[in-house]
């Protein structure tokens, strides 16, 4: 059974049909008809409309569906690769192209890579988009201890890169370090809380492979599931407290910040505008 719910893509495709049936009949019929009648050559106000915007809305629709889609980073949890204020673009082709509405994969066959950013409706309530760094892929072996990923058995190497400096949005205070991970050949940046355990944010009343990832045993991801992670270790809320992602609820891989917004200065953070997502 499909997750449809009620969101701007759906009132955007039901716009769409709705006039293009409108714009479709008065190209077919309506028109001629006008045209035959001398001095009688405007449509009526209903078929203006839609023949007005028809055009417009079509094009976003298959833009925003089929091409980039924006979305606002609201939380923290992605921290330092997403700041609360940056305001992203996300390619929806990159894991095969879904219908705006049933989400039903289409065409394409893309699927994730470890390291790759990418937005997905969030398994508990579809109708909420998270983001996340995808840190196991179907197959893969995972265990987290010490604040230290193991993927197939190996640790992922972590390198320190001094105090992480919170912008002028951020809500905390707390002293983070700033750590260089490499994740399979992939390096971003993370942050970690040495005064939070490494299990604070596991979820382990949840059972199954949350149990045993928040116990540090070693998990093995199910066909169609992803494990997903804020780079904001400790402070994030992700695979480690709800589950897996399945693969029917990809949305697309973020690549690019196209504006970011100070809301304390109340003004655009211009290094950060037009910057690509590692």
């Amino acid at each position: 059974m499909s997750d449809v719910h009620i969101d701007f893509a759906v009132v955007l495709t039901i716009l769409a049909v709705v006039t293009g049936i409108g714009w479709f009949i008065d190209k077919m019929w309506l028109a001629r008809r006008r045209r035959s009648v001398i001095g009688d050559a405007k449509p009526g106000m209903i078929i203006d409309i839609c023949r007005s915007f028809f055009p417009v809305i079509f094009a976003v629709l298959m833009l925003r569906s089929f091409v980039a889609e924006p979305f606002r980073i609201p939380s923290e949890s992605m921290l330092p690769t997403l700041i609360k204020g940056d305001f992203i673009l996300v390619n929806k082709y990159s894991y095969g192209l879904r219908d705006p509405v049933f989400h039903h994969r289409f065409f394409g066959n893309g699927e994730p890579k470890r390291g790759d950013v990418v937005v997905f409706r969030w398994p508990r309530d579809p109708s909420t988009d998270f983001i996340k760094r995808i840190v196991g892929v179907p197959g893969d072996k995972l265990a987290y201890r010490d604040k230290t990923l193991y993927v197939n058995g190996e640790a992922m190497k972590l390198e320190a890169d001094g105090v992480y400096s919170a912008s002028s949005n951020s809500t905390t205070t707390d002293v983070r370090y700033r750590m260089v991970e490499t994740l399979s050949g992939v390096r971003h940046h993370i942050i970690v809380d040495p005064n939070r355990p490494a299990e604070g944010l596991c979820d382990t009343a949840m059972g199954g492979v949350n149990k045993a990832l928040c116990s540090g045993d070693e998990i093995t991801l199910p066909a169609g599931q992803y494990f997903g992670m804020g780079d904001n270790r400790d402070g994030s809320f992700d695979s480690r407290g709800w589950g897996t992602i399945p693969e029917a609820n990809l949305v697309g891989r973020a690549f690019f910040i196209w504006m970011s917004w100070d809301s304390q200065s109340m003004r655009p953070i211009f290094s950060r505008i037009f910057s690509p997502i590692h």
